[in-house]
C-alpha cells in the first residue's frame, strides 16, 4: 500500500494521461466548480456572522460585567475557540474524506456547521439564564470551528481533483471565492439591520436573524451538494486499493513537513483577514467613533477587492507558479503592517477605506493559490486529512488570537504595534513558502 509523495511529471503522453484520469467528464465541471464554491460560500458566512457579532454586541449580551475593553477581550476568546476546535474538525472529517469519499464528508461538515450558528441565534442572553449562556455559546462556536475544520479540504480537493491539466490553479480558486461572498452577505445583512433597527432592537433581537438565516442557507447547500459525484482521483485510490487504514497516521508518519509548510503559508492570510475586519471593526467603532454602518459598508467596499485579487492571483499561479506568486503577495502583505498606523490611525474615511482595501486586496491575493498548492502537498490516500489540517494549524497560528493580541498590543503600543504584529506574521509565511517545493506541475494521481 503506497502513501509516497506525489511524484513529478515524466512525459507529455503521461501527463495527458494521467489528466484524463483525474478530471471529471466536461459536462460536469459547472456543477463541480458551484459546489466546491457555494459550501464555502455558506461555511464562511455563518463563520464571518460570528465574527461580525464578536465585534459588536456578543460582548455586552453574553458578558455584561466589566468595562467594554474587557467585554470585547471576552467576545474575541468566544471567537478564538472555533479556531482551536477546526484542526479537530480537520482530523475528524479528513479521516472519513479519505476513508469514505469528499462527497458524504462534506454533506455531514456542512450540516454541523450549519446546526451551530442556527443555534447560536436562538440562546438567551446573560440577562435571561446567566452564566449557562456564554457556556453555550462556547459550546456552539466549537460546534462551528469543528464543521468549518472538514468543510475547506473537502471543498478544495472537489476542485482541484475535477481540474483539467494546468488548470488546477483555477478551478481552486472557486472554493477560495466563497469566503468573500460570504463576508459579503453577512456583512450586508449586519449592514441591512444596522440601517433599519435602533440600536435597542439591534442589541435585543436584530443581530440573531443572520445567524437564524443560516438554516435556510444551508438547505440550499446540501441540495446542491448531493448531487455531485465523487472525485475521479478518490475513485481511483478505491479501485487500486491505495486508502489507508489511519489516515492520521500516515499524515504524521510520513507527510508531517508539508502540512508544517502549509499551515504557515496560510498563517499571513488569517492574520490579513481577522486583523482588517475584526479588529478594524472594533477599533474603528469603539475607538475612531465611526458609526457601525459606515464602517460595515466600508468593509464591504473593501471585500470586493478581495475577491478581485482572487481570480487575479489564482490565474497567475497557473502560468508561473505558486511560489512566485505567494512569496510576492507576502512581501507586500510584510510591507502593508506599516501602513496601518497612518491609514488606519487616521481616522479619515478615505484613509480608512484605502487600508482596509490594501488589507483585503492582499487577503484575496496570498489566499487564492491555496486552493491548489495545499492539496497539491499530499498523496491523494490522506490529502483531505492533509489539506484541511495544514489549512486549519494556520487557522490556530493566524486568526485563533489575532484579534485578541491585536487588542491587546493596541491598548499597550498603539496601532503601531499591531502593524508590526501583521508584518511578523506576513515574514512567517514567507519562510514556510520559500521551504516548500514548486507543485504547480505535480500529480494529483
Amino acid at each position: 500500500m503506497s502513501t509516497s509523495p506525489v511524484s513529478s511529471p515524466g512525459t507529455a503522453a503521461h501527463d495527458a494521461a494521467q489528466a484524463s484520469s483525474n478530471t471529471a467528464p466536461p459536462q460536469q465541471h459547472a456543477r463541480v466548480i458551484f459546489a466546491s464554491f457555494i459550501g464555502t460560500a455558506i461555511e464562511f458566512y455563518d463563520f464571518y456572522v460570528y465574527a461580525t457579532a464578536a465585534a459588536l454586541v456578543i460582548g455586552p449580551v453574553f458578558f455584561p460585567h466589566g468595562s467594554a475593553t474587557a467585554q470585547a477581550l471576552s467576545a474575541f476568546v468566544t471567537f478564538g475557540i472555533a479556531f482551536i476546535a477546526r484542526p479537530i474538525g480537520a482530523f475528524l472529517f479528513g479521516h472519513f474524506g479519505d476513508r469514505i469519499g469528499r462527497k458524504s464528508t462534506l454533506v455531514a461538515s456542512l450540516l454541523v456547521m450549519g446546526v451551530s450558528t442556527t443555534l447560536i441565534g436562538l440562546v438567551p442572553g446573560y440577562d435571561s439564564i446567566g452564566s449557562l449562556a456564554p457556556i453555550l455559546l462556547c459550546l456552539l462556536r466549537f460546534g462551528q470551528g469543528i464543521g468549518l475544520g472538514g468543510e475547506w479540504g473537502g471543498a478544495a480537493l472537489l476542485a482541484t481533483e475535477n481540474a483539467p491539466d494546468g488548470k488546477r490553479g483555477w478551478y481552486g480558486m472557486f472554493p477560495q471565492l466563497g469566503p468573500s461572498i460570504g463576508f459579503l452577505a453577512s456583512n450586508g445583512l449586519f449592514f441591512a439591520l444596522t440601517m433599519t433597527l435602533s440600536d435597542a432592537q439591534f442589541r435585543s433581537w436584530g443581530w440573531r436573524i443572520p445567524f437564524i438565516v443560516s438554516a435556510v442557507l444551508v438547505a440550499l447547500g446540501l441540495y446542491v451538494r448531493l448531487k455531485i459525484a465523487e472525485t475521479p482521483a478518490f475513485q481511483t485510490a478505491i479501485q487500486q486499493h491505495r486508502r489507508v487504514r489511519m489516515p492520521v497516521a500516515t499524515l504524521l508518519g510520513r507527510h508531517a513537513w508539508p502540512m508544517v509548510l502549509g499551515a504557515l503559508a496560510m498563517v499571513v492570510c488569517y492574520t490579513l483577514f481577522y486583523i482588517s475586519t475584526v479588529f478594524s471593526l472594533s477599533f474603528g467603532v469603539g475607538t475612531l467613533h465611526l458609526s457601525r454602518q459606515t464602517f460595515l459598508g466600508m468593509l464591504c467596499v473593501a471585500v470586493l477587492f478581495m475577491a478581485l485579487a482572487t481570480p487575479l492571483t489564482a490565474w497567475a499561479s497557473d502560468r508561473y507558479g505558486r511560489k512566485p506568486v505567494l512569496i510576492a503577495g507576502t512581501l507586500a502583505a510584510l510591507l502593508s503592517g506599516f501602513a496601518m498606523a497612518p491609514l488606519l490611525g487616521s481616522g479619515e474615511l478615505l484613509s480608512v477605506q484605502l487600508f482596509l482595501i490594501i488589507e483585503l486586496f492582499l487577503m484575496g491575493a496570498t489566499f487564492a493559490p491555496m486552493g491548489a498548492l495545499l492539496p497539491e502537498l499530499f498523496p491523494t490516500e490522506v490529502r483531505y486529512t492533509g489539506a484541511g489540517v495544514a489549512y486549519n494549524l494556520g487557522g490556530i497560528l493566524g486568526a485563533s488570537v489575532a484579534p485578541y493580541i491585536a487588542q491587546v498590543l493596541v491598548s499597550k503600543g498603539g496601532l503601531s504595534w499591531v502593524g508590526g504584529y501583521v508584518s511578523v506574521a506576513a515574514a512567517i509565511s514567507l519562510i514556510g513558502v520559500l521551504c516548500m517545493r514548486e507543485t504547480r506541475h505535480d500529480s494529483l494521481e
